[in-house]
């Protein structure tokens, strides 16, 4: 049985402050309510990538999941952004106020991504760690992004895994094999409330 730990980049006491802080937001965008941005750890002033998740509770169906990939901002500013995007993720109809006791926030903090180099497309897959990595896809206008946790929800293996990327890209299946295709990937720190308001837990996974 193998545990794939991702790199500590926040602490538990952070990822907690990292989910409410995303909670809190949700809640006010949903009563257009103007939210009051505390004081944060100075961690949350570094350039991250944050991804912020919405689970029905107790389904767990996926309810909305937008972020900010590329370390471009403060990572408070990201959350900021992320969790007002996420409840108008295009996929889904806007979330409303009777939801906010219905559903679970995740917050997933990223790695800076970085190009897989490689000589074939054995190498490419040998690079890919399920429960360690996620995946970005980039060719011309068209980019897909899939995070560390989606293929251990929908037990992929790492060829399906990329694949799939390609298809949130809106690309065939097999462009990865494709010279013009970039590939990248990355790590994420996962803080999830466990139901609605409750505790928030470090997710870590079992490719076993």
């Amino acid at each position: 049985m193998t545990l794939f730990l991702l790199s500590c980049m926040l602490s538990l006491d952070d990822g907690i402050k990292a989910v409410h802080f995303a909670r809190m937001i949700i809640s006010d965008a949903v009563k257009h309510e103007k939210s009051s941005f505390e004081k944060m750890p100075d961690v949350f002033d570094e350039y991250r990538g944050v991804f912020t998740t919405l689970h029905t509770y107790p389904a767990h169906l996926l309810r909305g999941c937008i972020g900010i990939p590329e370390p471009v901002m403060h990572l408070k500013q990201a959350l900021i952004e992320s969790a007002q995007s996420v409840i108008h993720d295009p996929r889904f109809p806007v979330l409303n106020v009777t939801e906010l006791d219905r559903i679970v926030v995740e917050v997933t903090i990223l790695s800076k991504p970085e190009i897989i180099k490689s000589i074939g497309h054995k190498d490419i897959l040998s690079q890919i760690l399920v429960g360690r990595d996620g995946l970005i896809i980039e060719q011309g206008f068209f980019k897909g992004l899939l995070l560390p946790q989606v293929p251990i929800e929908q037990h992929w293996d790492s060829k399906t895994f990329i694949e799939q990327t390609c298809v949130k890209a809106g690309l065939p299946h097999h462009a990865w094999l494709e010279e013009e295709t970039i590939i990248k990937s990355f790590t994420g720190q996962i803080f999830s409330e466990e139901k609605p308001f409750g505790a928030v837990k470090e997710k870590t996974f079992d490719e076993s």
